[in-house]
């Protein structure tokens, strides 16, 4: 049974309101019961209960981070950045996973709201912007993480995916290959599509090119693989391919790799997105799109903290980073 403070109280010969005071005003209470208190608590092995204690005063130590894939390298170094910024101010980071899900994503959100979180920051699940909205105008501050929705009131932290999907696709035209495969998620994942669209605008610049687009389930390792297989298998095959992140080209390695009949770079030119950790770790080392994934999750929590402070100060409430171009062995040879 949980030592209350009640025990401790009468452990310590002390009221109730002297324990109270010995944990939270100290400096109230003379040295000599402070410390037959605090030898009370140490005997007795009380833990206050400093949650309970928060959400009587309205408020928490917490702040919510909702993303697409927690399984997702980028996504854990998003987490990464932002729990790092947010105990810099003594806070703590609530992680929930919604895998594109607007029924485990509204969950989540339920769950924050009940912990009277200080914030949520969420990169949100296609069309769930509604309740995004309630919970701003309930009070609880809402920081978009790697989307934007232009127009809108969200803060956000973001990365111009249009000018990434175009520098990936630029660089395979610029080593010469012209057919070129997009290989990603569900169109309605923004930051797909947004890719897709910078490929599109790269392809449209030379007229002998041509863009394939292949529609995998998700942006998963193992559909990466299915995607590999499925052209192993053909006899007219793309000689260069765009894959939206890098846990579909690593998918994509693993299977020519198995099926030792494609070549990485000399038959198929490989780029993919995120510059994960792994990219530069695979059996053919990975070209790939960069995202400051610590930096976007420090950035949306930096701006949380802001517009909990000052919602109506004068300050950036929509920061895109710009995408980088890493060349590793998978397009150059």
């Amino acid at each position: 049974m949980a030592v209350s403070v009640r025990d401790v109280a009468v452990a310590a010969s002390v009221s109730v309101g002297t324990v109270s005071n010995v944990l939270n005003r100290p400096d109230k209470v003379a040295a000599e019961t402070v410390a037959r208190v605090l030898a009370a608590i140490e005997e007795l092995g009380f833990v206050r209960n400093d949650a309970a204690r928060q959400l009587r005063a309205g408020r928490s130590r917490s702040i919510g981070l909702v993303v697409l894939d927690a399984g997702n390298p980028f996504f854990a170094d998003v987490a990464r950045g932002a729990e790092t910024r947010a105990q810099e101010d003594g806070l703590s980071v609530l992680l929930g996973n919604s895998d594109d899900d607007a029924s485990r994503e509204a969950g989540y959100l339920d769950l924050f709201r009940e912990q009277r979180v200080n914030g949520v920051l969420i990169t949100p699940a296609s069309g769930t912007t509604d309740k995004l909205a309630r919970m701003q105008d309930a009070g609880t501050p809402v920081v978009l993480v790697d989307h934007e929705i232009p127009g809108s009131r969200f803060c956000s932290v973001s990365v111009d995916d249009v000018e990434g999907g175009y520098l990936a696709v630029r660089h395979l035209l610029e080593i010469g290959r012209r057919r070129i495969a997009f290989i990603g998620g569900p169109a309605s994942i923004a930051q797909v599509a947004n890719r897709l669209r910078g490929a599109r605008r790269a392809v449209d610049e030379r007229a002998d090119a041509s863009l394939e687009v292949i529609e995998m389930p998700a942006l998963t390792v193992l559909n990466g693989r299915a995607a590999g297989e499925a052209l192993v298998e053909r006899a007219v095959r793309p000689d260069a391919i765009f894959a939206a992140n890098d846990l579909l080209a690593v998918g994509l390695l693993q299977a020519f790799s198995m099926f030792n009949t494609l070549r990485v770079p000399e038959d198929i030119a490989l780029i993919g997105y995120d510059d994960i950790d792994f990219a530069s770790a695979t059996v053919v080392p990975l070209s790939s799109i960069r995202q400051p994934a610590q930096l976007i999750g420090h950035t949306a929590v930096e701006l949380l903290l802001r517009s909990i402070s000052d919602p109506d100060g004068d300050y950036e409430r929509n920061v895109r980073f710009r995408p980088e171009l890493v060349v590793r062995q998978s397009t150059s040879g």
